[in-house]
């Protein structure tokens, strides 16, 4: 199939009928915003997973100190950093299980629902309907609506 043929979005993304610019509009919003959360998310769990691996070298400096002779410098460290919460009773994997528990799950749960309630279940209309309209007349090679 031509790409010209293929320009138009599949069923999978036409506009149900009776759905307002307006609606489409706002379903966009909230995509646009819950992927800046997907991206806020994966900066938790960066944080979680570069927290835990300077934990692992402070462990290693504190051998490294006993190992040197610097017993007492080694136990400073080992008792004042080694394992040591993030904030107030926390590491960081509680921030991670917090966020998804109390901000994460409820937002994509929302998401979906309304998805469902206002689209009939079908997502990014907002985005297809730019694509559609940000193609030249005639399609652009390589910008197939549909996957090959």
């Amino acid at each position: 199939m031509s790409d010209e043929q293929n320009s138009h979005p599949d069923t999978a993304h036409h506009r149900p009928e009776g759905v307002s610019d307006k609606t489409i509009e706002a379903l966009g919003a909230l995509s646009r915003a819950l992927e800046t959360t997907e991206r806020a998310r994966g900066a938790l769990y960066e944080f979680h997973q570069l927290t835990g691996g300077a934990d692992f070298a402070v462990g290693d400096a504190v051998r490294l100190l006993r190992e040197a002779g610097h017993d007492q410098d080694a136990d400073l460290v080992e008792r004042e950093i080694l394992g040591r919460n993030v904030i107030p009773g926390h590491w960081t994997f509680q921030l991670i299980e917090a966020y998804n528990r109390t901000y994460y799950r409820p937002f994509t749960d929302i998401e979906q629902q309304l998805v469902h309630k206002l689209a009939q279940g079908r997502d990014h209309l907002y985005e297809a309907e730019l694509k559609g309209a940000r193609r030249p007349l005639g399609g652009t090679p390589g910008a197939s609506v549909h996957p090959d």
